[in-house]
């Protein structure tokens, strides 16, 4: 199940993001794919705004993941720097995937082999001032937050 959404601007990746937590069903694998500037930690950051987050909302690049306390806990991740993906096990893949969230990862081809198959796959690439979103359920469970979103995103893209 594919679906595609044309995302005018920052504000609407953001609602995009926001949407997201509202379907979420955990535990729950996102890969997030775009090029640099795509818009995928805009949607990171509408998501973590939607569960509470007033903090920063960080592209861990450098850090490779930023642990969110929400609840349900996230965990965001990008892989751009990784120089294999078998450093996935030194950073705690693991343990993240225990902790029973929602597991956000960028540049998600760089940990191929290690990192486990999306339940939902979202590609952001830019389209002139905007973006274009498409999304790719990989599991049930990705299903099933891909129908709540739908509904989520839809509704509040018309208010």
């Amino acid at each position: 199940m594919t679906v595609h959404r044309r995302l005018a601007d920052p504000e609407a990746t953001e609602r995009a993001g926001a949407a997201l937590w509202h379907a979420l069903s955990v535990p729950l694998v996102v890969h997030l794919e775009g090029n640099l500037g795509a818009g995928k930690t805009s949607l990171v950051r509408g998501l973590l705004r939607a569960a509470g987050h007033a903090g920063p909302v960080p592209s861990p690049t450098y850090t490779l993941v930023e642990p969110y306390a929400t609840e349900p806990p996230v965990h965001h991740l990008d892989l751009y720097r990784l120089g294999d993906a078998e450093e996935l096990e030194f950073i705690g893949l693991r343990d993240l995937l225990a902790a029973g969230g929602a597991l956000l990862v960028e540049w998600p081809a760089r940990g191929a082999g290690v990192l486990p198959a999306p339940d939902l796959a979202l590609r952001l690439t830019v389209a002139g001032t905007g973006r274009d979103l498409a999304l790719d359920a990989g599991s049930a469970r990705g299903r099933a937050v891909l129908r709540a979103w739908l509904t989520e995103f839809d509704v509040n893209s018309k208010k």
